[in-house]
């Protein structure tokens, strides 16, 4: 992702209550990868990308209304 697309992400996670720090990969290449990371501190983050995007694609899946029949069956 670049930083514009980073800065989305980032605000998804905040928007959603998901913890998570989206910075680049390597902190002297900003046009380079982004991740989401546990922290700020680059010794001892942690990338978290994984388990951000899981948690996200779970939501999605809870969110919003189903269309569906109900058929009453008969005794």
């Amino acid at each position: 992702m670049d930083k514009v697309e980073a800065q989305q992400v980032a605000n998804t996670l905040r928007r959603l209550g998901i913890r998570g720090i989206v910075s680049p990969q390597d902190l002297g290449n900003p046009d380079g990868h982004w991740r989401v990371y546990d922290g700020t501190d680059p010794v001892t983050r942690r990338d978290i990308t994984d388990e951000a995007l899981a948690i996200i694609r779970g939501m999605s899946r809870k969110t919003g209304p189903t269309r569906g029949f109900i058929v009453p069956t008969s005794r």
